[in-house]
């Protein structure tokens, strides 16, 4: 079995670490750099730096943020927020990130997909998804969560793999800040659909619920926020208990 990955995410908001609750009411959870900082030498796995507001605002991704907190950790890096071209991605390699994710962007132009694999990789692409269960289904949504579209979750995952991205990183909107747990049927389905790793987002509270996502949801990374920026557990005690529950993690 490949072992499990545990990856703190920085949403980023006017140069600042950001968190939320579905979405909204965003409140200040530190400086990026520093948290970035700390979490590399906490023993996280790898970093993901998502600038929520650069698609809804129609901007670039800080590339200056991007390069100071490359220089400060020694973990896989993962940048996303704004990218809407191969230059944006160009860019954002240059700057320090190992890998790019995309969105928004992606809904709009999927040929964007291709164009990342072939140019740069599979591995460098990771396709996020936004999605909210609501009376219809599994719905995905772009810019940061304000805008409903028309696909659905696990056929544009599906799309996206066969496209050529490298991993899934799914927030259920429902889930997000909620701490109740990680949406694990809808993660274990995506896990039995797609030949690509999974990573999970949205709903991480207690330690428990990153054991469920890995057993439950068949997730093969699990994404949290603010149970870290807030103090509320430790990666290395985290990493301490998956391995009581013989969860094959990283160390």
């Amino acid at each position: 079995m490949l072992a499990k990955r545990i990856i703190p995410c920085l949403d980023i908001k006017d140069g600042q670490t950001v968190k939320g609750t579905n979405f909204v009411n965003l409140r200040q959870a530190g400086d990026p750099v520093e948290l970035a900082r700390a979490y590399s030498e906490q023993g996280a796995d790898e970093l993901v730096f998502l600038d929520i507001t650069a698609s809804f605002e129609g901007r670039k991704t800080f590339t200056e943020l991007v390069k100071r907190i490359a220089e400060n950790i020694s973990i896989p890096f993962t940048v996303g927020g704004g990218i809407h071209e191969l230059s944006d991605v160009d860019r954002l390699l240059g700057a320090g990130a190992d890998k790019i994710s995309i969105n928004s962007s992606a809904i709009k132009h999927p040929e964007l997909i291709d164009q990342i694999a072939q140019n740069f990789g599979s591995q460098v692409c990771v396709l996020a998804i936004d999605a909210n269960q609501t009376e219809r289904g599994w719905k995905c949504f772009l810019n940061g969560g304000r805008v409903e579209t028309d696909k659905e979750l696990f056929s544009w995952a599906r799309e996206g793999e066969q496209r050529g991205a490298g991993e899934i990183l799914f927030t259920s909107m429902n889930h997000d800040g909620v701490r109740n747990g990680y949406a694990n049927e809808a993660l274990a389905k995506l896990s039995d659909d797609l030949s690509i790793p999974i990573i999970a987002s949205g709903g991480a509270g207690k330690m428990e619920h990153f054991r469920d996502v890995f057993t439950i949801g068949k997730a093969d990374a699990a994404l949290a926020a603010g149970v870290f920026h807030f103090g509320d557990m430790r990666i290395s005690e985290l990493k301490s208990y998956l391995c009581s529950e013989n969860i094959t993690i990283r160390r």
